[in-house]
């Protein structure tokens, strides 16, 4: 029975954690859960899955939840605040730590997993974004395995070879022949949307994405896809890959989750139906296969299969994320920063949608050339990027 902590538990990535834990009930026990502040989800969590002990990042959550369990006379120790997160992260209890709280919320947390020394399931795409060399320093020394969630990486995980998927974060893509890395995106809502409508697109719009079902935050980074441009930073730095080893396809049938393109010619792809499910139940149970309560695909009656290049005119923030990844750790924390705040903004309908792509433009000219050497770098970064896209939006 493998023991399973799960971060962000009510988030939709953490849902369908949960999905794969009750299709393999023999094989998977939730040892602990982390969330924000739905106690009502929380509350379910404990009823159903029965974990040890949980913790709610909003200590008055925390306490709304004590009472709630102990109404239902429900068992399960509760832990609030950061501490209690990364506390329960960190215990070192379970086998695996599923990292799937959305933004950089989840990098500290995920951090005292990796420093347990216990297998990584990795969702939160933010981690390696900000922290990528610092992340995989701890890992290197804590001796922790970790194993990519993102539909996008996992695929790319189950197209190399075994070696690499043993050296993740340290693998030698020229030694194993491979040509490309082929990182595949939907394009989201807009892709053929005209440019000139783009003002007036609304948060309502931008979250209706036409073939994953995600939370608000991701599903506005997919219309940008800003969500594209972290997890070509995040490919980076899970298969030791330089810039240009990685190349972005729009595929918005989502069917092709990613390739691996060798040198002989082969390409290696994994296909699957649009479910996060699959990626997960491949974390959980690696080397071995589980059921992932997933249907499987239809190639008789499947749409046809297509491919293109991302247009940087309609999708400014791929490209944006594309060269901070070049500029460094430093860059790449402050766009980060700048895209969380500014994307809540639109959801806030403070801002247009237009104005995301413009501002991040801002931030990363502001912070090009800082240097992160640590976590308190990246923090000090991540902090001043923020504040100063709320400056820019309060000024204008």
């Amino acid at each position: 029975m493998k023991k399973v902590t799960l971060l962000g538990a009510t988030g939709s990535i953490g849902q369908s954690t949960l999905n794969v834990i009750k299709a393999n009930e023999e094989s998977y026990k939730l040892h602990s859960a982390v969330a924000n502040y739905n106690v009502k989800g929380m509350v379910d969590i404990v009823k159903n899955f029965a974990p040890e002990r949980v913790a709610m990042y909003d200590s008055k959550s925390a306490g709304e939840l004590k009472d709630a369990l102990v109404s239902l006379k429900l068992k399960c120790d509760v832990l609030s605040g950061f501490d209690g997160v990364c506390e329960i992260a960190g215990d070192g209890e379970a086998q695996q730590v599923v990292a799937a709280i959305v933004g950089a919320a989840g990098l500290k947390p995920t951090l005292e997993a990796v420093k347990s020394g216990v297998e990584i399931g990795l969702a939160n795409k933010e981690a390696l974004v900000m922290s990528g060399t610092i992340f995989f320093d701890a890992v290197k020394k804590s001796g922790s395995r970790v194993i990519p969630i993102d539909s996008e990486h996992s695929a790319i995980f189950q197209s190399l070879p075994e070696q690499a998927q043993n050296t993740i974060g340290f693998c030698d893509l020229d030694a194993l022949g491979v040509r490309k890395i082929l990182l595949t995106g939907s394009g989201g809502p807009f892709r053929q949307k005209s440019l000139d409508e783009f003002d007036s697109i609304t948060p309502a719009m931008a979250v209706n994405h036409p073939v994953w079902s995600m939370g608000p935050k991701i599903s506005v980074d997919s219309a940008t896809m800003m969500n594209k441009g972290l997890e070509f930073i995040e490919a980076r730095y899970l298969f030791n890959a330089s810039d240009d080893k990685i190349e972005v396809l729009l595929h918005p049938q989502s069917v092709v989750h990613s390739m691996v393109s060798y040198v002989d010619g082969a390409v290696l792809a994994q296909l699957g139906t649009p479910s996060m499910q699959t990626p997960i139940a491949r974390s959980l149970a690696y080397p071995e296969r589980v059921a992932a309560a997933v249907e499987p695909l239809d190639f008789v009656n499947m749409q046809p299969l297509s491919f293109d290049k991302p247009d940087f005119k309609r999708y400014p923030c791929l490209k944006l994320a594309m060269e901070a990844s070049r500029l460094g750790q430093g860059a790449t924390t402050a766009l980060n920063a700048a895209n969380e705040v500014l994307v809540q903004c639109f959801l806030d309908e403070k801002i247009r949608f237009t104005d995301i792509a413009a501002n991040c433009r801002k931030a990363l000219d502001h912070f090009a050339c800082e240097q992160c050497d640590n976590l308190d770098d990246i923090l000090r970064i991540d902090k001043e990027a923020r504040s100063y896209i709320l400056r820019i939006i309060d000024r204008d």
